[in-house]
């Protein structure tokens, strides 16, 4: 048998402490990748800037977290279930629109959709709703784009449908058109 000119090196042979250090150092990584997580997107509308954006082109979109949502909820709190924001008007300033619901420890509770813009304080408020939860509909597929509001509103048919299970389906899209929300897309509900 001939031996090597270079005496074996103890990289290549591998040992119990060798595997050791690696799973070791592997769950070091992945830990640290668990910890170290960007953070969450939100949605925001893309495209072209519109001619006033210069003015309010950093301008936040406002924080629903900061509005009283005009929602009777009773002794519970309203929850913000879904949010999108983008500039709706043209005037180059974001809005947000955010799908709330009262908390409930179990059921559907219907959604209203509302939609908030700044002050001229800077202070937040809801402007227009979309959805009023006395019309007993839940919000599904919800985004804004294209200075547009997009849903799917699931509702009911009778008082006799449970509430767990919507059987009418409607798509319903906003859009800002002289100085108000212009509601398109099919009017009536259709079934499931």
């Amino acid at each position: 048998m001939q031996h090597p000119a270079v005496p074996e090196l103890a990289h290549t042979t591998t040992r119990p402490v060798h595997w050791l250090a690696t799973a070791a150092a592997l769950a070091a990584v992945i830990a640290g990748s668990a910890v170290l997580q960007p953070d969450s997107a939100t949605a925001a509308q893309t495209g072209p800037p519109h001619s006033r954006a210069a003015a309010g082109a950093h301008a936040p979109a406002p924080d629903p977290a900061a509005v009283d949502f005009p929602i009777s909820c009773g002794p519970v709190d309203p929850v913000v279930k879904k949010k999108a924001s983008g500039d709706l008007d043209g005037d180059g300033r974001p809005e947000t629109v955010a799908v709330v619901h009262c908390r409930a420890g179990s059921g559907t509770p219907p959604d209203g959709v509302y939609v908030i813009t700044r002050s001229g304080s800077g202070r937040p408020r809801v402007v227009a709703t979309l959805v009023d939860p006395k019309d007993r509909l839940n919000v599904s597929d919800f985004a804004v784009r294209d200075g547009a509001v997009a849903a799917t509103l699931l509702g009911y048919s009778s008082p006799e449908v449970p509430r767990c299970c919507p059987d009418r389906q409607d798509k319903a899209t906003w859009q800002w058109k002289d100085g108000t929300f212009e509601r398109t897309g099919p009017a009536e509900a259709r079934s499931v």
